[in-house]
């Protein structure tokens, strides 16, 4: 049997079903008899023992210096804490309750007595408080929830949602695929995903199915077809293996273009540069010939810390990027927090509509230690290699100068404590309509921009990135949006402000022709599309790019946007062959 999804990172995968989920069953207040009261505070006992044994086993996989260890740590000094397990077994009794609604009660009051705490990282563990107490009613129920330490063969994960940090802790080694009922195409996960070359499909309700997935099953996520394949025959096993190797022998043959030159048939160059989330993606980059990082999100290596990183660890970690680099571009992205990323060492208040809240350059500017803490790490590490500095959600020109007004309050305090300190370039990222109606009073601060099309196009359409049902009805090539990319480039090519790309549209090998011929002349791709799109570009002329653009961008109608850039990609494709 198959099931069809959609596709937010290629490629095909083989392994055995796992389902994970948050959802606990519902907490049961029936009053105990008097002879049970004894047998759940028993259960209580076993739960408890069961999760710091498995908590434990989880520690063995870690490095004892890391923070996940040290987490771990803190989280079994808590089931240990006598006192807490003394007041648990009371309100079994005294109330007599069941022991899931007792860990619920007492865990809560733990956790408000916690987050009321002058301490900020004291108040963000309310939130691991909170975990726990799930974790350990998960094991009341009989299961370790999250138990993936124990993974010795290839698994496709199945969950209703994963953030970004829960993402970052999966041990990738044994997962082979993942499927998410929730989440958007442009979503952090699905970026994740991508830049992991991990096959992901979202949008398969597999819990409402009426063909339930059991743990254990064999699976095949074809994603390039967007098809689940569950308990496939022999014969289809097969044949996805040999298209599985087809696809590995494809991407292998890209290799022969890693280092060749980033320029059309008729000579117009592109510059080609990555995005990347942490040190081990940027380690890689120079492995598909990448010209330098065009976006570190740097947002990504908060995900699972305990505490903000100080000055000094900040600066080490970007002169590590520029170390790995080899002298090429650096171009780091201030914290873009908030939206659909959480970040538990920050405080962030809880928003009715956070997408529209405080997030990107606003948040930086209401917490103005944690943005001047940032920009000090980076105009230290300037002073060793090429760093281009970029701002999120920018969308008018006061929110640019009161970031200067910061970065010189930075380098006044760098010189103080008489630490050197290098040039930078200053960049926004484009991704509303604002930023782009405003730029040209931007432009005379700027010395590039960056467009982010991911939440341009959600802002431009009032579409929620993170919604699967929106993504057919509202792609991310519309209209409006081309109009906006070129209106950006226009602004920016007057004033000789270099202008790129950095969202997810720049990895869409079939979309570069239309990109390209725009007028953009930097282009920043996921490693894992990387070579697809340099092919794309090195195969092309770049005149006809042009006449392309202008035919795309001349249309009205999404569906006819689609047929004209799908249409062009096919001819390419024959013409190639």
């Amino acid at each position: 049997m198959s099931v069809n999804g959609i596709v937010v990172s290629a490629g095909i995968a083989f392994g055995k079903a796992l389902t994970i989920t948050t959802q606990l069953p519902p907490l049961d207040f029936k009053l105990l008899s008097s002879e049970k009261i004894n047998l759940e505070q028993q259960q209580l006992t076993q739960a408890i023992n069961n999760l710091i044994a498995h908590l434990r086993h989880c520690q063995h996989h870690l490095c004892p210096d890391c923070d996940h260890f040290q987490l771990i740590d803190s989280d079994i000094m808590l089931l240990e804490d006598e006192e807490l397990q003394q007041q648990l077994y009371l309100h079994i009794s005294q109330f007599r309750v069941g022991a899931a609604v007792a860990v619920d009660r007492i865990f809560n009051q733990h956790a408000a007595e916690m987050s009321a705490l002058d301490d900020p990282y004291l108040a963000n563990r309310s939130d691991d408080i909170i975990c726990l107490a799930k974790r350990l009613t998960s094991a009341l129920h009989g299961h370790l929830q999250w138990d993936l330490s124990t993974l010795t063969e290839d698994t496709i994960l199945l969950a209703d949602d994963l953030t970004p940090a829960e993402f970052a802790i999966l041990p990738l080694t044994h997962i082979t695929g993942v499927i998410l009922e929730s989440g958007g195409l442009t979503s952090h996960t699905a970026i994740l995903a991508r830049a992991a070359g991990i096959p992901a499909l979202l949008s398969y309700q597999f819990s409402q199915s009426k063909n339930t997935i059991i743990d254990g099953t064999q699976l095949i996520l074809d994603g390039l077809s967007g098809e689940l394949h569950i308990a496939p025959s022999p014969e289809l096993f097969d044949q996805l293996k040999q298209k599985q190797q087809q696809e590995l022998q494809r991407r292998q043959a890209l290799m022969i273009y890693k280092d060749k030159p980033s320029q059309t048939l008729d000579g117009h160059r592109v510059t080609l540069l990555a995005n990347v989330g942490n040190l081990n993606e940027i380690s890689h980059i120079t492995d598909v010939g990448a010209q330098g990082i065009g976006l570190f999100r740097t947002e990504f290596f908060l995900m699972n810390a305990k505490a903000l990183p100080d000055e000094h660890q900040q600066y080490k970690l970007y002169c590590d990027a520029l170390h790995s680099l080899q002298a090429n571009i650096l171009t780091i992205r201030t914290f873009d927090i908030g939206a659909d990323k959480e970040i538990p060492c920050l405080t962030q208040d809880n928003e009715d509509n956070p997408a529209l809240g405080i997030r990107g350059i606003r948040y930086s500017l209401a917490h103005p230690d944690t943005f001047i803490t940032q920009v000090k790490a980076i105009l230290r590490a300037a002073s060793h290699g090429n760093i281009r500095l970029m701002f999120p959600m920018v969308s008018q020109v006061e929110e640019l100068e009161a970031a200067f007004v910061l970065i010189e309050q930075a380098k006044a305090e760098l010189i103080e404590q008489q630490k050197s300190f290098g040039t930078i370039s200053y960049g926004i990222v484009v991704e509303t309509p604002a930023a782009v109606l405003n730029l040209p009073s931007m432009l005379p601060h700027l010395d590039f921009v960056s467009i982010g099309t991911n939440d341009l196009t959600q802002y431009t359409l009032a579409a929620d990135r993170t919604n699967p049902n929106l993504a057919k009805e509202y792609p991310p090539l519309s209209p409006a949006v081309i109009q906006l990319i070129t209106l950006t480039i226009s602004h920016c090519k007057q004033t000789d402000v270099s202008v790129s790309l950095c969202g997810e549209l720049g990895s869409d090998p079939q979309v570069l022709p239309l990109l390209v011929g725009l007028g953009l002349d930097e282009l920043s791709i996921n490693p894992t599309s990387f070579l697809d799109v340099k092919v794309a570009l090195i195969k092309g002329n770049y005149q006809q790019y042009v006449e392309h653009a202008q035919h795309v961008a001349s249309l009205t109608r999404i569906d006819d946007i689609a047929k004209a850039i799908n249409a062009f990609a096919h001819d390419y494709d024959r013409v190639c062959k």
